[in-house]
């Protein structure tokens, strides 16, 4: 059965691969002729697209570097006040509020003072007493000055009267108990002249003990008028009430912090800088550099601008100062720029002045960079190239780059007068390329 069957099979598969054969040669016959029925386009010119960039010819310059660094201003002057006495406070001035501005010696808190009054004025009665003890120990003294003198003549004649009396005696012309009486009398003189003799000479010394008694009492006495003073506080400058926590009836003890004045009239603005950076372009009084300390104290008082950063329209002026502090831990130079005066204020372009707890940038001149080319910073690459055109080519050099300030690049080396510098942004852009020019007039950072 199976070898009936084998023919039959056999025929079929070849029939089917005849089939495909022929289909597949017709297809590529229909594919031939379709193919040599289509016409070549026609050959387009190659031509070379230039690249639309900005130049700019560059000059040598002589730059002022600006250092820029930011900060936050601080008061220069802000006093914590705390009271000299304890007490309850009686009396509060009526704008004593946060932010109010208080005019100088204004009286802002008063304390209790009927302490300190009665301690016045038993100091003063002391002293009164005490004075009063002095004047009578002068004026006795010069009574008994008087009376020694009657006293010493009544002596002298008490001893004439007893040497008469004693020669009588002798001649037997008086009797013992006469004479007796007469030296009695005349001892009795003696003595007392001798007992105010004495009181004459204690008396400077009384004097001087009562007046160093007197003179604790004067200080017991300016002691409790100082005290009795410090009860009403007064300020120390015209100021702006930065903090205060006092209440009327509240008590108080002696150096408890109820109050902070600030003065905004002088303001400054700590902005720590790079040292290298400090130490580089900082100026320096060449003058001044001859010091016994070692600290650095020859800064330039050159003029700064500020900049709120919130606001980069307003515009304060302020001036170099004095070098704060070194942190060799951040290597960083903290200089303080201070603002003075009406510099602080509002005007036109400024609504607001500048006050404490503003955050801004300050730009502080420093040395002069002499003879560099000022590019756009985006002009110079990472690897410090620049793009330039060379008969409406263009071609990559190498340069030199001094400083990089804000968006703008200065550049000491590489670069000729009147190079035109590519100033387009470009991205990998091929050597020697062909350039279509459009000339820039000013770059970024270039002052009109």
């Amino acid at each position: 059965m199976n070898s009936d069957n084998s023919p039959q099979i056999n025929g079929k598969i070849i029939f089917r691969i005849v089939v495909c054969a022929v289909i597949l040669l017709v297809g590529f016959l229909g594919m031939t002729i379709l193919g040599k029925m289509k016409k070549p386009p026609a050959e387009a010119p190659i031509e070379e697209r230039p690249l639309r960039v900005e130049i700019h010819e560059v000059k040598q310059e002589n730059i002022t570097v600006n250092i820029s660094g930011y900060g936050e201003v601080k008061v220069l002057d802000k006093v914590t006040i705390a009271p000299e006495v304890s007490g309850r406070i009686i009396h509060v001035h009526p704008r004593l509020d946060q932010g109010e501005i208080l005019a100088k010696d204004s009286i802002l808190f008063t304390i209790d003072p009927s302490d300190y009054q009665t301690a016045r004025d038993g100091a003063r009665a002391e002293v009164e007493r005490l004075q009063n003890t002095i004047q009578l120990f002068r004026k006795q003294l010069e009574i008994d000055r008087d009376r020694l003198q009657t006293i010493e003549r009544n002596r002298d004649l008490a001893k004439a009267n007893y040497l008469r009396q004693k020669k009588l005696f002798e001649q037997g012309g008086s009797s013992l108990a006469e004479m007796e009486k007469l030296e009695q009398a005349y001892n009795t003189a003696v003595d007392q002249a001798a007992q105010t003799a004495k009181l004459i000479n204690l008396y400077p010394l009384q004097i001087k003990e009562a007046e160093k008694t007197r003179a604790g009492a004067d200080s017991r006495l300016a002691s409790a008028r100082i005290m009795l003073a410090r009860c009403e506080v007064s300020a120390p400058f015209t100021g702006r009430v930065a903090a205060t926590t006092l209440e009327t009836g509240q008590y108080v003890s002696p150096g408890q912090p109820v109050l902070t004045l600030a003065d905004d009239s002088i303001l400054e603005i700590p902005v720590p800088l790079d040292s290298l950076e400090a130490r580089k372009w900082l100026r320096f009084n060449k003058e001044n550099t001859h010091q016994e300390n070692g600290w650095i104290t020859n800064l330039e008082p050159v003029e700064c601008a500020i900049r709120w950063t919130e606001d980069d329209k307003s515009i304060w002026k302020g001036q170099l100062h004095r070098v704060m502090q070194f942190d060799p831990n951040t290597r960083t130079l903290t200089v303080a720029v201070r603002v003075k005066g009406n510099q602080t204020m509002a005007s036109q372009h400024r609504r607001l002045p500048l006050v404490e707890g503003m955050f801004c940038s300050v730009s502080i001149p420093g040395r002069s960079l002499e003879g560099v080319f000022r590019l756009p910073r985006w002009a110079v690459s990472f690897k410090d190239t620049v793009y330039v055109a060379i008969d409406n080519r263009l071609k990559t050099i190498p340069v030199e780059v001094a400083r990089i300030e804000g968006e703008s690049a200065y550049v000491s080396g590489g670069l000729k007068e009147g190079d035109r510098v590519i100033v387009t942004r470009l991205v990998e852009p091929l050597e020697n390329s062909l350039l279509e020019i459009v000339h820039k007039d000013k770059i970024a950072g270039e002052s009109p």
